[in-house]
């Protein structure tokens, strides 16, 4: 596996086509007085153009009580079937933005809150990417097989993707 550090705009491309791609990601949060973060699956909103990754949900999760006294965040998302990986950390926004509710309100959503978009209990996520490394790889699962294969009977190392820092 080879390594590719990206840097600014081609990091924020990187992490935006990983996330889109992946949709549901474990969103981990700090529970006070534990030595084990709280991870919960989430869909994402939006990547905007910053790389910020935003989501909407609820007031009496835990994940919402957690942030109350911890703004750090972890994000882990996995593509398994095309060994895609990403991990994330970073600093957690909440806000009760209705422009963004309205933006993101879809079906999905409504099925959490039966109050609609006016729901007291809507709250926008905005996850603030510190931090992230990737596992890409550039091949489709069964060539990355073949070459997996190949160099384990060959004893030759193959180039079968890529894993890095994205600097954001």
């Amino acid at each position: 596996m080879s390594t590719e550090n990206l840097s600014n705009r081609s990091a924020i491309d990187k992490l935006k086509e990983l996330v889109d791609k992946i949709d549901v990601g474990m969103l981990c949060t700090f529970v006070s007085g534990s030595d084990y973060p709280h991870a919960i699956p989430m869909s994402r909103q939006e990547v905007d153009e910053e790389g910020n990754i935003w989501f909407l949900f609820s007031s009496d999760s835990t994940a919402y009580q957690n942030l109350q006294g911890n703004k750090n965040v972890s994000l882990l998302y996995a593509h398994v079937g095309d060994y895609n990986f990403l991990s994330i950390n970073g600093t957690a926004e909440i806000s009760e933005d209705q422009e963004r509710i309205n933006k993101y309100w879809n079906k999905m959503i409504e099925v959490w809150f039966e109050k609609g978009k006016e729901d007291p209990r809507i709250r926008v996520l905005k996850v603030i990417p510190d931090e992230a490394h990737y596992w890409d790889n550039k091949n489709n699962k069964l060539v990355t097989l073949m070459k997996l294969a190949a160099s384990a009977i060959s004893g030759q190392q193959m180039d079968i993707g890529r894993e890095g820092e994205l600097r954001l």
